[in-house]
């Protein structure tokens, strides 16, 4: 299901889980200014396809940030700016979706050598009992 992520069933509508925002999905008022001939032409567009003005915009807004948000140079800069500091957690939840962030979460607190909350594995050896230890104290020619 994904064409403009909606499907209209008894006057319900659902949205795909890609599409689907985390918060209210309340229609929420925006007023931007536009130049009058990309006004014109959006107009001609919905007359053609018999929709609404706000429905054009609604689908080419969110395809535009899907577009964005899927690109590794907009990803790269959020990650960046995550681990600088620049970006709270939460906005890079909402910039890149919450899978990516976490895994941003875990990619910093690594960088700045934070111990991981990760308990370990206590129904495998993974060594097969055949771990060996390294001697540490070795002498410190190298």
């Amino acid at each position: 299901m994904c064409t403009l992520c909606v499907c209209v069933v008894e006057t319900i509508i659902i949205r795909c889980a890609k599409h689907r925002v985390s918060g209210s999905d309340e229609p929420r008022r925006v007023h931007f200014q536009s130049p009058e001939y990309l006004v014109d032409r959006l107009d001609a567009i919905a007359e053609l396809f018999d929709k609404d003005r706000t429905d054009l915009l609604v689908e080419a807004i969110r395809e535009y940030i899907e577009e964005t948000a899927d690109s590794e140079t907009f990803q790269e800069l959020v990650a960046t700016k995550y681990y600088d500091n620049q970006l709270e957690f939460e906005t890079v939840k909402q910039l890149v979706g919450a899978e990516t962030a976490q895994r941003l979460h875990l990619l910093k607190a690594d960088l700045e050598g934070e111990p991981l909350d990760l308990a370990a594995p206590d129904d495998i050896d993974v060594y097969d009992d055949d771990a060996t230890t390294a001697d540490t104290t070795a002498d410190s020619d190298r």
